[in-house]
């Protein structure tokens, strides 16, 4: 696959101008500002990356805890139209061709170290922040939908239907693009994502999440230990999720 690189620079400075603006329609009294690129990078810790270790051998295929705990933790889904559903996280379904044997597991947002979606967005919406944590700033997403093509995970979701009863800690807007956010406001006040704390609930525990920077950490330990692969590791990404019993 051809990594596409940054809108030509003139095409940048007019829609960062103000010239085009993104039409975000917002519920009362919620702002963007949370997912504001200074602020969320100031929050950021240059000396972590954060990142998830999922291991596909303890996820049930009936399960499905995971992305009912992001979709109520975060406020997206539910609208009835899988097409066009925001889906911050899915379930997958792998089948082996020689074999025939089928392994389950959730796909969202890989938190690329080189994010393709960083890369073609012509406002800067999509960013990286130091700690790994990609994000999309809602102020200047203008809705072109570049990095949606750009990502080869399928992980973004574009926001067609009006918002109502919004999370304050995860803002939407229609008309701009969404996706995993590694529940950052939760991050940034020392918790886990939603997501993990419901595999653990439901008694599977096949998500873990963690500082991949830090060699004593629960998650480096295991990827040390055992082996683990990236999702088109071809791709060279760099990913800040990885899998194990593919």
């Amino acid at each position: 696959m051809t990594r596409i690189k940054g809108a030509e620079l003139s095409r940048r400075d007019f829609l960062r101008s103000g010239a085009a603006v993104a039409s975000a329609t917002l519920a009362p009294g919620v702002t963007l500002i949370a997912f504001g690129g200074s602020q969320a990078q100031a929050a950021a810790d240059a000396g972590k990356r954060w990142g998830l270790l999922i291991d596909a051998g303890k996820c049930d295929a009936d399960c499905s805890a995971c992305v009912s705990a992001c979709r109520d933790e975060n406020g997206w889904g539910g609208h009835g139209d899988a097409d066009r559903d925001a889906q911050w996280i899915r379930k997958v379904t792998l089948q082996h061709k020689a074999t025939g044997h089928e392994t389950t597991m959730p796909v969202m947002c890989q938190h690329c170290a080189e994010p393709p979606c960083v890369d073609v967005c012509p406002t800067g919406a999509s960013f990286k922040r130091v700690d790994g944590i990609v994000l999309v700033d809602k102020h200047t997403c203008i809705g072109c939908r570049y990095c949606m093509m750009a990502c080869p995970f399928k992980a973004r979701s574009f926001v067609h239907e009006p918002v109502v009863n919004q999370k304050s800690h995860a803002p939407r807007g229609q008309g701009t693009v969404e996706s995993c956010t590694l529940c950052v406001h939760r991050v940034d006040a020392g918790g886990t994502p939603a997501c993990v704390e419901a595999c653990a609930g439901a008694g599977y525990e096949a998500i873990l999440f963690g500082d991949l920077n830090d060699p004593d950490s629960q998650i480096s330990k295991r990827l040390a230990e055992y082996p683990s692969a990236a999702l088109r590791p071809d791709l060279n990404l760099g990913q800040g999720v990885r899998y194990a019993n593919l």
